[in-house]
Order: C-alpha cells, then sequence, then structure tokens
C-alpha cells in the first residue's frame, strides 16, 4: 500500500506530466503555424511522449492501491517570438519536470517507499536525456542565428528526429 504523501506526491506529477503534453500540444501548433514542420513534428512527439509518462504513472499508483486523482488544468497561453524561444522553454520546462521529479524521489525517500523510489529511476533517467536533447537543440539554433537557411536545416533535423523517436522501441511498457 502507498502512503497518503506518496499518492499525493504523484498524482501532483501526474497533473504535471498532462500539462507537458499540452504544452508541447501548444508548442506544436505555433510551430506548425509558423512553418516549422520538423520542429512541429517533433513537439508532436514530444507531447504524445509525455502523455505516455503520465499515464505509466496512473497505472503505477493504481498498481500499488493509490487513487489517481486528476485536478484541474490551467489554459495555455501560447506566445511565442522565435524558434529559440520556443525550445528556450522546452528547456526551462524540463529543467522543471526534473526538479519536480526529484521532489517526488525525495518524498519516497522520507516515506521509507523505495519500491516507488526505484520506479521513479526510469523518469530520472528520461529527464537527464530529455535535457540534454534540449539544450542540444538550443545550441543549433543559436549557432544558426537568425539565417533562414540554418533554421531550415534545424527545422528538417528536428523532423527527422521526431521519425528516429516515433519508430524506436518503446523504453519501458506501460505496466
Amino acid at each position: 500500500m502507498i502512503t497518503k504523501k506518496v499518492e499525493k506526491a504523484l498524482n501532483e506529477q501526474i497533473l504535471k506530466e498532462e500539462h507537458s503534453s499540452r504544452l508541447y500540444l501548444g508548442m506544436a501548433s505555433w510551430c506548425q503555424k509558423e512553418g516549422y514542420q520538423g520542429a512541429a513534428n517533433f513537439l508532436y512527439t514530444q507531447t504524445d511522449e509525455e502523455r505516455m509518462h503520465m499515464l505509466r504513472l496512473v497505472h503505477y499508483l493504481s498498481d500499488r492501491g493509490g487513487t489517481v486523482a486528476y485536478g484541474k488544468m490551467d489554459p495555455l497561453l501560447i506566445q511565442y517570438k522565435t524558434l529559440h524561444d520556443v525550445f528556450d522553454q522546452v528547456l526551462k520546462h524540463e529543467e522543471f519536470i526534473s526538479a519536480s521529479i526529484n521532489q517526488l524521489y525525495a518524498v519516497c525517500i522520507a516515506e521509507k517507499d523505495y519500491t516507488t523510489a526505484q520506479y521513479l529511476q526510469w523518469y530520472i533517467n528520461e529527464q537527464i536525456e530529455e535535457e540534454s536533447t534540449s539544450r542540444g537543440i538550443l545550441d543549433k539554433i543559436r549557432l544558426a542565428g537568425e539565417q533562414k537557411g540554418g533554421l531550415f536545416m534545424i527545422d528538417k533535423d528536428l523532423g527527422e528526429m521526431a521519425v528516429q523517436k516515433r519508430t524506436a522501441p518503446p523504453a519501458a511498457a506501460i505496466t
């Protein structure tokens, strides 16, 4: 059985993962509207990935005898000026999620719920990858500056990254 503190913390993380999915959906829509189809595809893929992160937690909490409590979601404000702005926000959001997962891990340790702490290791590793990917994309965008040819190539690369993510075998099945 899971403690109430861990259950509450897991529910808060579920809400954050759901928000992540919606946030990336909004970013993808902006990119598509602005002609960055590769970036849009990359972010649409991220939307699906964040939803799967949420579902993993939903299943885990249910499997451990906890109750999933879906919270209210704030409306999204979709206002970006540049592709750099979009991916700067992606990195900031991934850093926020990493900190949130670390806090969740700390709750698990404090509650001596080592099973959930071990389960969260997958999320901790995932966040290392997400932050690294975001930093790499931002580095490329910075190198391109405002040169349309450079941004075109980055957009193309992002589209290829989306295809690779969609065709890669899943890191772990939902249980």
